[in-house]
């Protein structure tokens, strides 16, 4: 039961924000009312390292929308990750970890 919990995007998500805050993090869900495709997740850990987010169920992948939003972060130098898997989130929290 707890394998297809992590393979859903809620299930992922509630996992990434325990685990973020146990690092000592905060993972906020931004509002995105008029911003369509914005990431899910802002990331903000110690240390004045910020990541964005994107959270998908297993298999997904980031629509049009979420496509461009990443495309930009991307190109004004910020971390953007798409995490889609427990593994995927799992290496994502051992890198922040560091």
């Amino acid at each position: 039961m707890r394998k297809i919990e992590l393979r859903s995007e809620k299930g992922l998500d509630r996992r990434l924000c325990k685990e973020v805050l146990k690092l000592g993090g905060i993972a906020i869900k931004y509002p995105t009312i008029h911003t369509t495709g914005f990431p899910d997740r802002i990331v903000i850990m110690p240390g004045g390292r910020t990541y964005y987010v994107e959270m998908k169920s297993t298999g997904k992948q980031p629509s049009p929308t979420q496509k461009v939003w990443i495309k930009r972060l991307l190109n004004l130098d910020h971390d953007v990750r798409v995490v889609s898997t427990s593994e995927m989130l799992s290496e994502f929290l051992k890198h922040i970890a560091k």
